[in-house]
């Protein structure tokens, strides 16, 4: 009896120790595993980036790379009907040619590169990984770049890019509406005017910033807005950066991004030396509509996606169907859910909780690709929020004294203004919580612009 009893608790002693030992063992391997794969160099792609030719090396003027991926700018007639501008066969030329037939030597020292040659909708994600580290390439050489792209998904493209670049030189996206060889075609000025910008050097620090029939736009705000008209791009909050006037390049305001300019803060958290393109997730858009089922968000999820963009009516509302199915993706498979509005312009507020993140004024296009590269470096909520309310959400701050203007990117306080005599502040109401419609929650109302008490003389600031 002694025996039996004492051979029971032993197994009662041994058993749980095993499992301990077991479990250690198996923690003690994925997080060797996980160490290696963290170890494990990324293998980057390579560029065969032409070098700076001894007579430009030699020449004053700027040296200006354009990548070439294709579109409509590099787009031939079909059939030489250069009458017919909806039949052509997009990305056709290559661009050194098309650049040859340009007075370019009155502006820059002008090479090119060619990336690819097709429609931008036809660019993979991965392909898209390649392009932002050839123009990193490009511009370790020369002193700005221009990326030609197609109309159809340049807004993405150019965001991508402005997310992820490293280099704080000029990056311009063109492109055109009319094929290259057309009566009337766009792509001439286009590119010449994009090739004027960047040589001009005032968009250094502006991250990238995309240049069609003479406007100057910020890649977070740009969004393609006539299927048919050459003045389709527009910023439909905010407005341009500036003009193309020629002869001069006149900039009228900054991206919010460029008064970080010369720290650390104005580099994205997206570096992509950092990551092999296959970590890149799938991220969807879900678009809401009147009774708009759940069907789109579940076939998402079991197709893998790790993110999902609701492109909601009004303030971001979606339907109960849809309300239901964002419900069970985040509660049985982790997804991460950013909201932005139908509109085309307007915020969505945050609620600083929960894995729905409220998207700002990013239209679901722009707000896909930041979520889409936010999950490729992490599966931390709290983190990537934070990356779409600071890096994402562009806010200024201006402090006010008698003397001067200096202006500054909010990160995560309130915008506060300083009289420039009795040094008093005064601070933004805090947001208050809402509804719409549809019953789904919706952060508050837009904080009001708090204007300064007198206005100074401007003093330009230059980074």
């Amino acid at each position: 009896m002694t025996q039996r009893v004492s051979s029971m608790l032993q197994k009662k002693v041994l058993i749980p120790l095993l499992i301990l030992a077991l479990l250690a063992t198996m923690t003690g391997t994925l997080l060797t595993r996980s160490l290696v794969s963290a170890a494990e160099p990324v293998q980057l792609p390579t560029f065969d980036i032409p070098a700076i030719s001894e007579a430009h090396k030699a020449s004053s003027l700027p040296n200006v790379i354009v990548v070439a991926t294709g579109g409509t700018l590099a787009g031939a007639a079909r059939n030489g009907d250069k009458t017919n501008f909806q039949s052509y066969a997009a990305g056709t030329y290559p661009m050194a040619d098309l650049v040859a037939q340009l007075p370019v030597h009155k502006t820059a020292d002008v090479s090119t590169f060619q990336f690819g040659n097709k429609g931008s909708g036809g660019y993979s994600i991965k392909e898209l990984y390649d392009l932002s580290l050839a123009v990193d390439a490009a511009l370790e050489i020369y002193d700005s770049a221009v990326v030609t792209t197609g109309t159809d998904t340049m807004e993405e493209i150019a965001y991508f890019l402005d997310l992820t670049v490293r280099s704080e030189k000029p990056v311009v996206v063109t492109g055109a509406m009319r094929p290259w060889d057309v009566i009337g075609t766009d792509g001439p000025a286009n590119l010449y005017q994009a090739i004027k910008v960047a040589s001009s050097n005032k968009t250094k620090w502006f991250g990238t910033v995309v240049m069609l029939n003479d406007v100057i736009f910020a890649a977070r705000e740009v969004t393609k807005s006539n299927s048919h008209r050459m003045d389709t791009f527009d910023t439909p909050m905010f407005g341009a950066l500036g003009y193309v006037d020629d002869p001069a390049v006149r900039i009228y305001r900054a991206p919010a991004r460029a008064m970080k300019a010369g720290t650390e803060a104005w580099k994205s958290p997206f570096d992509l030396t950092k990551i092999a393109k296959d970590n890149l997730p799938v991220v969807e858009i879900a678009y809401n509509y009147q009774e708009a089922g759940g069907g789109a968000i579940r076939g998402f999820v079991e197709d893998g996606a790790k993110g999902i963009v609701t492109a909601g009516t009004g303030a971001g509302g979606i339907s109960s169907k849809m309300s239901a199915a964002r419900s069970s993706a985040i509660r049985d498979h982790g997804v991460v859910f950013v909201s932005t509005t139908r509109t085309g312009s307007g915020s969505i507020y945050d609620s600083g909780s929960g894995n729905t993140i409220g998207g700002d004024n990013l239209n679901a296009a722009h707000a896909r690709m930041l979520l889409l590269l936010s999950l490729a470096f992490t599966n931390d909520v709290p983190t990537i929020r934070g990356w779409f309310t600071t890096f994402g959400t562009q806010d200024v701050e201006i402090s006010v004294d008698a003397d001067t203007v200096v202006t500054t990117s909010v990160e995560e306080e309130e915008p506060v203004v300083t009289g420039p005599e009795t040094g008093s502040e005064t601070t933004a109401p805090e947001e208050s919580g809402g509804e719409t419609e549809s019953g789904t929650e919706s952060p508050g109302a837009e904080t009001p612009v708090i204007e300064p008490t007198e206005t100074p003389e401007l003093i330009e600031v230059t980074p």
